[in-house]
């Protein structure tokens, strides 16, 4: 995973976290709680039923991998140690672990594996594991590449969500009978995420459309 990428992410996760609570990171929320729960979302995507018939969503699995990262990077950050500093320490814990060589071919019983022991590890440590996370990466067919554009995506969306009047009620989900994270992965792919200035493009292109259709 490139150096920039992460502390790019992290500065936008410190944004957003920031926005909830001011001192976010001395109020010491549970994110690991928030890691191990998402991990049982995914779990619904992949399918675990063996008494009923599931044909896995695959799409929506790496979406919530994308939504475990967000919580797995706000479980790492600690007072007194800079973003510079977290992000040589993710890249760092990511050398050797790169999912880019990820298989086409998913082993649904890999998934199964690599999200329970990302779950175990985040209950067992109430942290979160840099390792464990590609692993699941690399069993889901995520690439770092693909983390970042969704990352990026995804928290450009929730703040363009605040902006438009999330928190009172007045922000319209769907625009023109499609709801707005369609939208952003269609816009996602028009654009270049690894362009300097990709999250505003993306808030742009959000704007755009919504300005368009209501």
């Amino acid at each position: 995973m490139n150096l920039d990428a992460i502390s790019n992410m992290l500065e936008m996760q410190h944004r957003m976290n920031t926005r909830v609570h001011e001192h976010w990171i001395a109020q010491d929320f549970e994110w690991y709680r928030a890691v191990w729960i998402e991990c049982g979302e995914l779990m619904d995507h992949v399918g675990y039923k063996w008494w009923k018939k599931q044909v896995p969503d695959m799409e929506q699995v790496r979406l919530e991998v994308v939504d475990i990262w967000h919580f797995g990077m706000s479980a790492l950050f600690e007072p007194e140690v800079s973003v510079d500093q977290l992000a040589q320490d993710i890249a760092s814990a990511w050398v050797g672990q790169d999912a880019s060589g990820a298989d086409a071919d998913i082993d649904i019983s890999r998934v199964h594996s690599a999200t329970e022991s990302l779950a175990q590890d985040a209950l067992g440590s109430k942290s979160f594991s840099v390792p464990l996370f590609v692993e699941l990466m690399r069993a889901c067919s995520l690439s770092p590449e693909q983390l970042y554009r969704h990352y990026v995506g995804k928290n450009v969306l929730n703040f363009f969500r605040q902006d438009h009047g999330y928190q009172d009620g007045t922000y319209i989900k769907e625009w023109q009978g499609r709801e707005d994270n369609e939208h952003l992965s269609e816009l996602l792919e028009s654009l270049d995420a690894g362009a300097a200035g990709f999250p505003e493009a993306v808030y742009e292109a959000l704007a755009s459309r919504y300005a368009d259709a209501i």
